[in-house]
């Protein structure tokens, strides 16, 4: 009997958090916009190939018959200095806009967020040592810092990544120090020290769980400025390099023809800023959902 009922009040606490999470999303017209381009934004990236009018030329084909075509029902943003359908390559570009600043985010927080609560669990030299390492990477601008990276790891997107996540990592491991200096202080952390529970248990089980609120309410926007970032390397030409589809690089491409083949660069760049922005909303509405005074 005191499973069911055990089992019968979890099922009621998930049900009232998901009346909750969807009660936010639906109160703010913002929240419910920006939740829905984020949901297409990922089944086009999933789906880029199959969604594609041209998915060879959004891959990289050429047609050079077509160069420098206006939008048209034909290719409906346009095409190219090589012939190669504009909306196709936006469509497919959204394939890395979406994988590798996730993986960008995860690498930088499985770096960042252990050292955080390390340092603000243990304090003392060891709290010293990482957070003046941490401040010796903040002290740079991140995407100045991945610049100096990723030059001097060589072009590509897997450099690019890599610079990314060296130069993110420091902003979750002072996040989480935060958390962790509040969570340490908290009767259920006292009570495990009491009974000799190990340190390294307590910073597993009981004190990064509890920062997983703060984290994703940070991931979620980073997710945004990863993109802008990763953008910003590739128009540099220091991310993607061609024929590969990238957004940043295809803006990057048109620069030299904006003022008479603007949709070159304007259609990707559009896809940068709405699925930027769609990430910061997201991320104030993750921070209402996860901010008990929100709760009702």
């Amino acid at each position: 009997m005191s499973t069911l009922t055990e089992a019968s009040r979890i099922d009621t606490e998930n049900t009232r958090a998901l009346r909750h999470v969807f009660s936010v999303i639906l109160r703010e017209p913002l929240s419910l916009i920006s939740t829905i381009v984020i949901l297409l934004f990922i089944l086009v990236a999933i789906f880029a190939l199959q969604v594609a009018p041209y998915p060879l030329q959004g891959l990289g084909k050429t047609n050079a018959a077509e160069s420098l075509q206006a939008p048209s029902p034909a290719h409906w943003f346009g095409t190219d200095k090589l012939g190669r359908d504009v909306l196709s390559r936006v469509i497919v570009g959204a394939r890395p806009a979406l994988i590798i600043p996730i993986l960008v985010v995860f690498f930088a927080v499985l770096l960042g967020a252990p050292l955080g609560a390390l340092a603000g669990y243990k304090g003392g030299w060891l709290d010293e040592v990482i957070m003046r390492i941490t401040d010796l990477f903040l002290a740079f601008p991140s995407l100045l810092l991945a610049m100096a990276i990723a030059s001097a790891l060589g072009r590509g997107i897997q450099n690019a990544a890599i610079a990314l996540i060296v130069s993110w990592w420091p902003w979750y491991t002072r996040l989480v120090r935060g958390v962790t200096i509040s969570l340490k202080e908290r009767y259920f952390v006292e009570a495990a020290q009491a009974i000799g529970v190990r340190d390294s248990t307590i910073i597993m089980r009981h004190i990064l769980p509890n920062t997983i609120s703060a984290i994703l309410v940070q991931a979620t926007v980073d997710l945004g400025t990863v993109i802008l970032a990763m953008g910003g390397l590739a128009f540099l030409g220091l991310g993607t390099q061609p024929p590969s589809p990238d957004w940043g690089l295809m803006v990057s491409e048109g620069r030299t023809y904006i003022l008479e083949q603007w949709w070159i660069s304007t259609f990707p760049g559009l896809a940068i800023f709405i699925v930027v922005l769609a990430f910061n909303l997201i991320g104030d509405t993750m921070r209402d959902i996860f901010d008990p005074r929100q709760y009702r």
